[in-house]
């Protein structure tokens, strides 16, 4: 009898080194990690919130969290999983937490307007024409992501923006993976037809996370951490 095919461990050995590194306090361990998930872990928090300022601050409080009980991590699943995973508890509490102040006073507006991210500057090399019909298009792609409804956006996010597989999604949001399929089909459809109004097919590469912001995000970490910037 054919035996069967030992499943893939859900860590790679590199994670499970940098996950060793990091539990002996080797602060370069902590940067490689956060360089690696700084993107993923962003896009999913500004995909619930729909703020940027808000989605940075959560990435910092989810690695903060996530390092400081890095013990607890049993490699049941990927690295970037659980930390994903993390990124949207943190989130989704700061948007329970925002829910309720509004309910306590109602001074304030009831929504928060989503920021536009800036576009990555242009180089010397590339076409101003091309630059900024990419900007508009990105502004658009944002505007009608942040216009779903909060169950539709996260799926949409994770699989189409961040690029995840239906199983990782699921595992992520804490759903079955036909819920995902469900709901990213009635998401891509909302999107499209608000993008067809206005500018037809488009390529989903919004909510960069790079340059300045990535690095701002990692020092901080590491200082609230103990490290020397």
């Amino acid at each position: 009898m054919r035996s069967m095919p030992k499943p893939k461990p859900a860590v790679s050995p590199d994670e499970s080194e940098l996950v060793r590194r990091s539990l002996a306090r080797d602060d370069q361990a902590f940067r490689i990690i956060m360089s690696r998930y700084n993107r993923r872990l962003y896009r999913i928090a500004r995909g619930i919130v729909r703020n940027d300022s808000d989605a940075e601050d959560i990435v910092q409080e989810a690695y903060v969290k996530a390092f400081m009980h890095l013990a607890n991590f049993r490699g049941e699943s990927s690295l970037a999983t659980w930390l994903s995973r993390i990124t949207v508890n943190e989130a989704l509490g700061r948007l329970r937490r925002k829910r309720t102040r509004k309910e306590v006073s109602r001074v304030e507006d009831q929504r928060t307007e989503a920021e536009i991210i800036p576009f990555p500057q242009m180089t010397t090399n590339e076409d101003p024409e091309k630059m900024m019909a990419q900007r508009q298009i990105l502004k658009l792609v944002e505007q009608a992501t942040d216009n779903l409804p909060e169950n539709f956006r996260l799926v949409f996010v994770t699989r189409v923006i961040e690029g995840m597989n239906v199983e990782e999604t699921a595992e992520i949001l804490g759903i079955p993976p036909e819920t995902v399929k469900t709901r990213l089909h009635r998401a891509r459809k909302l999107v499209r037809e608000q993008l067809d109004r206005q500018i037809g097919p488009v390529l989903m590469d919004a909510f960069p996370f790079a340059g300045k912001r990535c690095e701002r995000v990692t020092e901080a970490v590491l200082r609230r951490l103990g490290f020397q910037a």
